[in-house]
């Protein structure tokens, strides 16, 4: 049930940030695209907040090589 209501959450983010991310690619005054750019910003750091909480790093390994150095030790 929590679960389903966090999931809803999520989805209403992302929709905020396409339709902001849509409005950007409109003809906007300077201070309505300010004000976009900030609500795009906001919205960006609270799905990333409840991401974080909803679903915890519990997946990451530490000490390993990023894809881009291991691309470049095969060259």
């Amino acid at each position: 049930m929590m679960l389903d209501q966090d999931l809803a959450r999520i989805r209403a983010h992302r929709n905020n940030l396409q339709r902001y991310r849509r409005l950007l690619k409109t003809k906007l005054s300077e201070i309505e695209r300010q004000f976009i750019e900030r609500r795009l910003a906001e919205e960006q750091a609270a799905l990333d907040a409840l991401a974080a909480e909803v679903f915890p790093a519990a997946f990451t390994l530490p000490n390993m090589p990023s894809a881009s150095a291991a691309m470049g030790a095969e060259r």
